[in-house]
C-alpha cells in the first residue's frame, strides 16, 4: 500500500468536510495520545474532525455528527481500556463500518490499539468485557450491531497501528 502522506484519500472533494474522523474515549485518550495525533495531522494540512464538546448522557448522533462521519475518507478509531464504556464511540464506529462496507473504495479505517490488543476489540474480551456484558441487559437491541463493528475492526485487513508493543502492523 502507498504511504499515506500520497494516499489518494487524503484529497478532498465537494461532498466531503474533513479528511479524518477521529473517534475516541474523551477521557481516556482527549488529552494526550489523541490530542497529538490530531495536532500532528491539522499540522500537515489534514482536514480533521475532532469532537470537542463531547456527546452528553442521552444523546444520539445528530445529523451535524453523522454527515461528518460519512463525509469522511480516512475513519481513525482510537480503541483504549474504556472505550466500550462510551456506547456513544460505539454508535459512531457502527456508521463507520457502515459506511466502509457500503463504499469501500471510498473510506479506510485505521484502528489504532492504544494499550489494548486487537484481538480483544475483535472479541470483545479483556478491557471489553464488562461494558459489552452490560450492554446486553441495558441495549440490546443495538448490542449486536456494535459487537459486529468492533470484530470487523478488530480483524480488519487495512493499516492498523499496535501501540501496547509499539508496533505498526501494515497488512501482513
Amino acid at each position: 500500500m502507498a504511504p499515506l502522506d500520497s494516499f489518494s484519500l487524503f484529497s478532498t472533494n465537494v461532498s466531503s468536510s474533513y479528511q479524518v474522523f477521529l473517534n475516541f474515549r474523551g477521557e481516556d485518550t482527549r488529552n494526550n495520545f489523541v490530542g497529538f495525533l490530531h495536532k500532528t495531522l491539522t499540522d500537515r494540512g489534514i482536514i480533521v474532525f475532532l469532537d470537542e464538546g463531547g456527546m452528553k448522557t442521552g444523546d444520539a448522533i445528530d445529523q451535524s455528527l453523522e454527515k461528518a462521519i460519512k463525509g469522511s475518507k480516512i475513519y481513525i478509531p482510537v480503541f483504549s481500556k474504556r472505550y466500550a464504556e462510551s456506547k456513544w464511540c460505539l454508535q459512531e464506529l457502527s456508521l463507520m463500518v457502515e459506511c466502509k462496507k457500503k463504499s469501500s473504495e471510498d473510506h479506510l479505517i485505521l484502528p489504532i490499539f492504544f494499550h489494548v490488543q486487537p484481538l480483544d476489540v475483535e472479541r470483545q474480551t479483556g478491557y471489553f468485557t464488562k461494558a459489552f456484558s452490560n450492554y446486553e441487559i441495558t441495549h440490546k437491541e443495538d448490542v449486536g450491531k456494535w459487537r459486529e463493528a468492533m470484530n470487523f475492526v478488530g480483524n480488519s485487513t487495512d493499516e492498523r497501528m499496535n501501540l501496547t508493543g509499539v508496533s505498526i502492523n501494515k497488512n501482513e
